[in-house]
């Protein structure tokens, strides 16, 4: 009891004698501190704040003091190095982070730049018939169709190919007065008759017979005035027609349209004369190139979207009408402008930002306004300038971080040293729950767990451990690190043994196991 009671006031005299000397140490650097400091409040006093700023979003500023959108009172901001707990004002919104943290969360940057938008607009369309080259064919005369030499839609016609055969009460007579003028050689007449049998669209190939022949011909032979296809058919032998009856319509395939939409924020960058790239899924691999024909004047009511006509060269005829087709539009590029990656731009709805990357580890979110964009890169009208450098991946914590800083500092003050390069994010201990009361700055866990592999060169160890309730994480499996503090024999005998009971510490991001017991032992 006495040794117990020695011992006791031996320490409490060595801890007066301690708390004396850091007190006396503390004092001499605040005098020596005290002039510079002084004189710097002083001045600051006499300043005048440039504005206030939101503690949690940088960009909220105001001219007099205030609250922020969330209830915060304003912070005065004297400008850069102006000694007022710059910490608050002057970098607000700047977080800082360690280089571990950095490369766990895989934080990579990239740099605004000076370029031209090259814009590739993709849309859809569908393949029709140019409609330039459709010919319909309608009569100028009673009758009845008394010859069909063609059977179907879709049929192929050469141009000069017999299509159909009339008999018209008009023609009969028709050719009879120019056969009579003829006789008569009246050259008024027959060039009178002439000129009738040519206004009731009779051939020259039938005129020609006429001339040779002088017999007036009941049935007239019609032929394809041009190659392609039979778009509509819609008569039959024995038909009654008359003028203004759509006998059939022939159209071109060395040569098709394409109709396809745009959404209307594109208009712009769309002109007449554009490259277009098409492809269509039942020749995947082939590509045809064309041009942009023509721009609808207006936008479809219903979709709010501006219909395009693309054309190309079909020689081969393997587009076909009513194709399903994928449309590349080689958009005209902007003048040079300053371009992020797309990956970079955090879009929220209400406001855009990127994260820059301020050097020595900080970062800061920052508002930008946007203006166009492709598949790579965003157009940035204000905001940030051609070579600041930002932040293309894990930035939304980044940014969270940085509308929240002081959560941010708690962080990294006293425990992110133990918990940078942490690679299993579930047992990251709970900041706001969780402190150790004899080891302040080491977090500290006691878990059973079952062995997976050891590996006793490396002193490397795979455990599936149960979970951890102080701080409200669930089981895991995940590699371990075997501490100095253990035996070797102890080490050797995990080769052999599953089930363990051990404590754990998190050291500079690794977990380290400084105790450890068998399930089935009684001592550690």
């Amino acid at each position: 009891m006495r040794t117990f009671f020695n011992v006791t006031i031996s320490f409490v005299v060595g801890a007066v004698i301690a708390l004396v000397i850091y007190t006396q140490l503390n004092e001499q650097e605040s005098n020596t501190d005290m002039g510079h400091s002084s004189d710097a409040e002083q001045r600051q006093s006499k300043k005048t704040p440039l504005y206030w700023v939101a503690p949690m979003d940088a960009n909220f500023r105001r001219d007099k003091p205030g609250k922020s959108p969330m209830g915060m009172d304003l912070i005065p901001f004297y400008g850069a190095g102006s000694g007022n707990s710059s910490s608050q004002s002057e970098q607000a919104g700047r977080v800082k982070v360690s280089p571990n943290v950095v490369n766990n969360l895989g934080v990579r940057t990239d740099f605004a730049r000076i370029a031209p938008l090259e814009n590739t607009i993709q849309t859809v369309g569908y393949v029709g018939y140019n409609e330039d080259k459709i010919v319909h064919m309608h009569p100028r005369v009673e009758g009845w169709v008394d010859a069909l030499y063609v059977s179907t839609a879709g049929e192929s016609v050469t141009k000069g190919q017999k299509v159909y055969g009339i008999y018209s009460p008009q023609l009969v007579s028709a050719q009879e007065e120019y056969l009579l003028a003829k006789k008569r050689n009246n050259p008024a007449l027959i060039k009178a008759a002439r000129l009738r049998l040519q206004s009731l669209h009779m051939p020259k190939e039938a005129l020609l017979q006429l001339d040779s022949r002088n017999e007036v011909m009941q049935s007239v032979t019609f032929y394809a005035p041009q190659s392609g296809v039979l778009e509509h058919l819609k008569i039959r032998h024995g038909f009654y027609v008359e003028p203004g009856t759509t006998l059939m319509s022939i159209a071109s395939l060395e040569e098709v349209w394409v109709e396809a939409e745009v959404f209307e924020h594109q208009v712009d960058l769309i002109e007449e004369g554009l490259g277009v790239t098409m492809s269509v899924g039942y020749l995947p691999g082939r590509q045809w190139q064309g041009k942009l024909d023509y721009i609808y004047p207006s936008l479809d009511e219903t979709t709010r979207a501006l219909r395009v006509r693309l054309r190309f060269e079909n020689s081969e005829r393997l587009l076909k009408p009513n194709m399903f087709a994928n449309v590349t539009i080689e958009a005209k590029p902007s003048l040079p402008v300053v371009l992020v990656p797309r990956n970079a731009v955090i879009r929220t709805g209400v406001q855009d930002r990127v994260v820059l990357a301020l050097g020595d580890g900080y970062f800061k979110s920052i508002e930008v306004k946007l203006g166009r964009m492709n598949r790579e890169f965003i157009e940035i009208q204000s905001g940030i300038h051609a070579g600041d450098e930002v932040v293309v991946s894990a930035q939304f914590l980044l940014d969270s971080q940085s509308s929240i800083s002081s959560d941010f500092k708690r962080y990294e003050h006293h425990d992110a040293q133990n918990m940078q390069g942490m690679t299993d994010t579930q047992d990251m201990p709970d900041m706001n729950t969780h402190s150790s009361a004899n080891k302040p700055n080491i977090q500290q866990a006691s878990v059973r767990g079952v062995i997976n592999s050891v590996d006793v060169t490396t002193r490397q160890v795979n455990i599936s451990r149960a979970g951890i309730e102080k701080w409200n994480r669930g089981p895991a499996t995940m590699d371990f690190v075997l501490g100095s503090e253990l035996e070797q024999a102890k080490i050797n005998r995990l080769q052999e043994t599953k089930a363990i009971q051990f404590t754990f510490e998190i050291r500079d991001g690794d977990f380290v196991i400084t105790k450890l017991c068998v399930v089935d032992e009684e001592t550690p």
